[in-house]
């Protein structure tokens, strides 16, 4: 992009030649005296004052009428509606994104305020990481911008041409060194937020959604005037005796001008414009983006202008004021220099209205909080006052209907109070500079009623506030009125009143006073996007969520409750619902009763619905496809091809797809980008969601009646059962890999071998892997030894010595709280090591004295929670079983495993023979003689019996009960029923059942 040389008075240099006898050269007089009387160094100062003079000159010089205007000033839409009624331009140029001109027309379905958006989440062009990118341009009634559209669209033959840079081209100008595009960095676009914390406080929470209705986007407004030089900031604040700009120019700025001519109003704004750019920071790049601006609206309003054939003396330049005083080579109509608009990028933008509200705009643009309801509390009264007739689009919803084209109006008084005298484009910016301020007469009325209101709306949100309270707060009022120099209380003044004479101590309620003020005033007006001027997904959404009888338009939540089983044609709103539950922010829709997953649909369900307060989030979800479902598509396809997406991230795809959309065709891809994303991980970080998630699908598929499992699931089995026993060397000895991922790995590999070894895996692959892993942490030896016992590499008796080994080492036993977390993470790939863990827990708590326990119990403690917290539930049930349910039983308990261990066994810290341990079968009746099993054969003991003796075995009970499930299948199992009906009859009343009669 060709950038011309920026000329001198732009940067604030004097300018010199300019001619005397101009209509302002007297003010330039006045002005270099005052600097030369006033300023230690006259001659800066006189070059600033006298480039101000220049800058108006050099703007109302120009052939094509500059209107120069504040965002969302009362002052600018007054007088607007006033010079649209006397100029009655036939092509008005508008400082707006040009790419958002189609969505004008539909305005007329909305109901104000709202903010046409631009809206980007596949970027092409831009920075990786950077969207999803928007841009915002909230529209008021009380804006000039809004006058200059109601006019255009309805009044026949006249052309609204939106001129400003495009949207595309707003994040292309930001600087190459920003990673973050989504804030903007130029005159109009900046949230300037230097106050915005402060004064926006005292606001309850209860209004965030609302003043976060714009989100993160980059604010278009047109002329958005806040002094970009911190010092002349802080010093009108202080010397106009306010706390915040947004007060500031109400009382210096607003009010004076609101009943100004307009060559007046146009001179003051074109100053103060000038002021503002003259004495803003040295910022190159921001200055250089501002003018670039300015060079593409000229350029583009040229072209126009030649291409129609239009007279500038019929157009209407609407712009900021910032943008007024400029001095790029481009301005003018009768400009010649060249600029090159570059092409957009790539990107596919999204167009659309979304709600906006009072509050979202003030947080936007850096505005004291109540600052536009107070605008538009000023705007309702200057009509009252002026007698001028706004315009409003046809149509238009929470307004009135009125005439395109109305009687030119008489003349206007002057910001003096009197009928404007001089000529048109006379100097009327002496006058006004020099004429003191003429506030109104204090309106005790109007105070009084404020005072009585402000109490009434206090009690209501539980403040004990009386009649006293309202005196107080007029009183106060006119008070501090007085003391900033003011003979009639603003807005902001009784604000203050309120907050000091009713916010005696505490808040009561979820707003304080400074928020009730600014309800009084006009709260926190929320604009409406209507049916017609929705994305065709949002009027689907609105269509097929009817027959629950909601109401779109109300902002309040809705409670939806469905009956799925009385009433079967809901379910298509309960899906629609899970849908969105999905994709919109949790406050949006939310469940109260029901829930969805896989296998399992709700018979009745309960809903909290707030489609009307977010509807800025379901139009956004328009920008992405047509219809809800299309839009869950691409983003589960979005979250499996996303370059950092995991196998985890792909099987929740998977899960989602089929709890939501039931497309095999989607889930089977989905499916095959798991088995890829698994295949090329080289670390086990995601193994423990991995795991979860892979044998809820696979329990799924299982009880879904499907014949056979998916090919993706096969696939991804054996795959992850060889990748899997590759890494598991490596995991148990890196430290970077933890204890819950390798206990994962081993769940996985373990728990679902039989499925694996039916694909054809090889057993054999994992018990090398186990053989070849050499772990040296604590935590992970346990593990290791737990793997190995399932694997039969490591005898429970020998692993038992082992424990014993670490309980009676002074020297390992205050690491064992960490082997025990090894353990318990072995319940995942083990869980028949619960009776093993719980016979260790007991011993070491039995017989470690307390100088010993006490010490590592926190380490215990803490380790346990931290790393194992979802096993622990395990361990309590198995001791639950394991220990007695009262207290005087247990001086009578044997442990089980003590019971069964022969006398020279070691069991806990109990030496026997050296070297000796316990016999395979008595190993075996340990295990198998737990929990319920050996009460119901000590009690019907000819059941083994008969069993044995059917095998040909000893009459062990231990040895007949490990046998028995292999007789299960035996055709003699009838007849050893025949020969002993005392063990049948036996089991039967055990378990509750009546034995058949004979």
């Amino acid at each position: 992009m060709s950038k011309p040389a920026t000329s001198d008075p732009v940067r604030g240099t004097p300018v010199t030649g300019a001619s005397s006898d101009s209509r302002f050269g007297a003010l330039r007089e006045q002005l270099a005296d005052a600097a030369t009387a006033f300023a230690d160094s006259p001659d800066a100062l006189t070059g600033i004052l006298a480039g101000l003079v220049d800058d108006v000159d050099h703007a109302l010089g120009e052939e094509l009428e500059i209107f120069p205007v504040c965002h969302h000033s009362p002052s600018s839409a007054l007088a607007m509606a006033r010079r649209l009624r006397d100029k009655q331009p036939k092509v008005i140029y508008l400082e707006l994104c040009e790419d958002m001109q189609p969505l004008l027309t539909e305005l007329r379905n909305c109901e104000l305020p709202v903010a046409l958006q631009a809206f980007a989440s596949d970027l092409d062009g831009f920075p990786a990481g950077a969207g999803p990118l928007s841009v915002i341009a909230p529209i008021t009634e009380a804006s000039a911008e809004y006058q200059a559209i109601a006019y255009a669209l309805e009044t026949p033959g006249v052309e609204l041409l939106l001129v400003d840079r495009s949207t595309d081209h707003v994040f292309q100008w930001q600087s190459d060194d920003r990673t973050d595009p989504t804030t903007a960095a130029n005159g109009d676009d900046e949230p300037a937020q230097q106050d915005q914390q402060q004064d926006q406080q005292g606001q309850a929470g209860g209004e965030d959604d609302e003043k976060a209705l714009h989100g993160d986007a980059v604010g278009v407004g047109i002329g958005d005037l806040r002094p970009g030089f911190a010092e002349l900031e802080a010093y009108l604040l202080h010397h106009g005796k306010v706390r915040h700009w947004s007060e500031w120019w109400d009382q210096y700025v607003e009010q004076p001008l609101i009943g100004a001519d307009h060559d007046t109003y146009r001179q003051v704004m074109v100053m103060i414009g000038s002021l503002f750019r003259r004495l803003r920071p040295s910022d190159a790049a921001r200055l250089d983006r501002d003018e670039d601006r300015e060079r593409y609206m000229w350029t583009r309003m040229r072209e126009h202008l030649a291409a129609s054939g239009a007279d500038p003396a019929d157009c209407l330049y609407v712009c900021g004021a910032f943008h007024a005083a400029s001095r790029v080579e481009q301005f003018g109509v009768r400009s010649t220099a060249p600029f090159e608009i570059t092409a957009r990028t790539g990107t596919k933008w999204r167009y659309g209205l979304i709600p906006s509200s009072h509050s979202a705009i003030e947080a936007q643009f850096g505005l004291a909080g109540g600052t536009v309801s107070i605008a538009a509390s000023t705007w309702r009264k200057a009509l009252t006052g002026s007698k001028v007739t706004p315009y409003r689009l046809a149509g238009q919803q929470g307004g009135r209907k009125s005439s395109a084209r109305k009687p030119k109006a008489a003349a206007r008084p002057t910001a003096g109070g009197t009928a404007a005298a001089a000529a048109p484009g006379d100097d009327r910016l002496s006058g006004f500079l020099a004429a003191p301020s003429r506030p109104g007469e204090l309106d005790e009325a109007e105070l009084r009623g404020w005072s009585v209101d402000i109490v009434r709306l206090a009690r209501r949100n539980g403040y004990l506030a009386s009649t006293a309270d309202a005196i107080a707060v007029f009183e106060t009022a006119v008070l501090l009125a007085g003391m900033r120099n003011r003979r009639r209380p603003t807005p902001y003044d009784f604000a203050d009143a309120a907050v000091t004479c009713i916010e005696k101590d505490v808040v009561p309620g979820r707003r304080d006073v400074r928020r009730l003020c600014e309800i009084m005033f006009g709260g926190d007006r929320i604009g409406r996007v209507g049916y017609d001027a929705l994305p065709p997904l949002a009027r689907d959404v609105y269509d097929r969520l009817a027959p629950l009888g909601l109401d779109p338009k109300r902002r309040t939540v809705q409670r939806a409750l469905l009956d799925l089983h009385g009433q079967p044609e809901l379910r298509p709103c309960s899906d629609l619902l899970w849908m969105l539950r999905r994709l919109l922010p949790p406050e949006v829709v939310r469940p109260i009763m029901g829930e969805r997953r896989l296998g399992e649909q709700s018979v009745q369900e309960s809903w909290d619905v707030a489609i009307g307060r977010h509807q800025r989030s379901i139009i956004e979800l328009g920008y992405e496809g047509v219809t809800i479902e299309q839009v869950l598509e691409q983003r589960l396809r979005r979250a499996a091809w996303d370059p950092q997406a995991t196998a985890a991230h792909a099987l929740a795809a998977v899960e989602d797809s089929l709890l939501f959309l039931s497309n095999r065709r989607l889930t089977d891809e989905l499916g095959a980008r798991a088995v890829q994303l698994l295949a090329a991980e080289r670390t086990a970080d995601g193994a423990p969601e991995v795991l979860h998630r892979i044998r809820q699908l696979l329990a799924y598929y299982r009880t879904s009646g499907e014949p056979e499992l998916p090919a993706w699931c096969q696939d991804f089995v054996s795959t992850g059962y060889a990748h899997y026993c590759t890494l598991l060397p490596t995991a148990f000895i890196d430290d970077e890999t933890g204890l819950r991922q390798v206990a994962a790995m081993l769940g996985f590999l373990m728990t679902m071998e039989s499925v694996a070894m039916a694909l054809g895996c090889d057993r054999t692959q994992l018990e090398l892997a186990v053989r070849q892993s050499h772990p040296e942490a604590p935590a992970k030896i346990a593990l290791h030894w737990a793997a190995q016992s399932q694997l039969g590499q490591l005898p429970l008796a020998e692993l038992r010595d082992r424990c014993a080994d670490l309980l009676a080492s002074p020297l390992t036993v205050g690491a064992f709280p960490h082997y025990l977390s090894g353990f318990v993470q072995a319940l995942e790939p083990v869980p028949t090591l619960a009776p093993f863990v719980v016979e260790v827990l007991s011993a070491a708590f039995g017989q470690l004295p307390d100088p010993v326990l006490l010490p590592w119990l926190p380490s215990l403690i803490t380790t346990l929670r931290e790393q194992a917290g979802e096993l622990v539930p395990i361990l309590v049930r198995e001791a639950g079983r394991t220990f007695p349910a009262s207290l005087p039983a247990l001086d009578s308990w044997t442990p089980p495993w003590a019971a069964a261990a022969p006398t020279g066994t070691r069991t806990g810290l109990q030496n026997g023979v050296p070297g000796g341990g316990t016999a395979p079968a008595a190993e075996a009746a340990r295990y198998a003689m737990s929990g319920p099993a050996p009460e119901l054969l000590a009690e019907y003991p000819l059941a083994a019996a008969a069993v044995a003796d059917l095998l040909g075995c000893a009459a062990d009970p231990v040895g007949a009960a490990a046998a028995a499930p292999s007789a299960l299948g035996d055709p003699a199992v009838a007849d050893l029923l025949e020969r002993f009906p005392a063990s049948a009859a036996g089991v039967a009343a055990h378990v509750g059942l009546v034995p058949a009669a004979g």
